[in-house]
């Protein structure tokens, strides 16, 4: 769990920055799922809305399980070295996508059109929303929407080459989405506006492209290890009475 810590902040981070483009892909259902439910009944809307991101993180968890599976046995092979350095890569492509230096992610939408095209016509027919299955169930298969920044995080979680941790990998990633289209459901302009800052994103990529240099292999890395042995050799010894 040491290890994993580091990448489900990570994970989570990219989830909350990432919700800007999170807005683009599910906000407009946001303002559908609502549309038809009085102002006044804000807790039923707060309902619903919690119970259609339950069901799209749920989704993500799904597909980090299922993908998982495949990196597990990939570790197992010669190629087990090759799943760090597209972790690596990825961490990096995330971390410009977030600070807003590029936008390449994108490109990897056109991987699931496909299977979407299945998937949209169930979706649609359950709108509009009145019911909590009916919301969860919506997120569980709105959660398959083409969009770079999931299926790019789908790939990074899976290189972790455990399907365990890629779920969990995941499970993060979606938390981190909620805030944003919680607030925008519910018209919380103010948390929207500050994580779409411009400042806030460039210093979120930041540090996920920190963490991508590191999980990198390479020379920084026994660097970095031989001055934590340094100083754990430097640290008094008591012997036992």
């Amino acid at each position: 769990m040491p290890d994993l810590a580091p990448l489900l902040a990570s994970a989570l981070i990219l989830g909350l920055l990432g919700g800007g483009h999170c807005l683009g892909m599910c906000g407009g259902l946001m303002g559908a799922l609502t549309m038809a439910i009085p102002p006044e009944q804000r807790g039923r809307r707060l309902r619903l809305l919690l119970a259609y991101n339950l069901g799209r993180i749920l989704s993500y968890a799904c597909a980090g399980l299922l993908l998982g599976l495949a990196g597990w046995a990939v570790a197992r092979t010669p190629f087990a070295s090759a799943l760090r350095v597209i972790a690596g890569l990825l961490l990096i492509a995330m971390g410009l996508y977030l600070a807003g230096w590029w936008s390449g992610l994108t490109r990897i939408e056109a991987l699931g059109r496909g299977l979407w095209k299945h998937i949209q016509p169930f979706a649609s027919r359950l709108l509009p929303v009145a019911t909590l299955p009916r919301a969860l169930l919506l997120g569980a298969l709105w959660g398959w929407l083409p969009c770079g920044l999931v299926y790019s995080t789908l790939l990074w979680a899976t290189s972790q080459g455990s399907a365990v941790d890629s779920a969990l990998l995941m499970l993060a990633f979606g938390l981190g989405t909620w805030p944003v289209l919680l607030a925008t459901g519910l018209a919380a302009e103010r948390i929207t506006a500050l994580l779409r800052k411009r400042s806030v994103r460039m210093a979120g990529g930041i540090l996920v492209i920190l963490f991508g240099l590191w999980t990198l292999p390479g020379p920084h890395q026994a660097w970095i290890m031989g001055h934590e042995m340094h100083a754990s050799a430097d640290l008094p010894h008591h012997k036992a009475a």
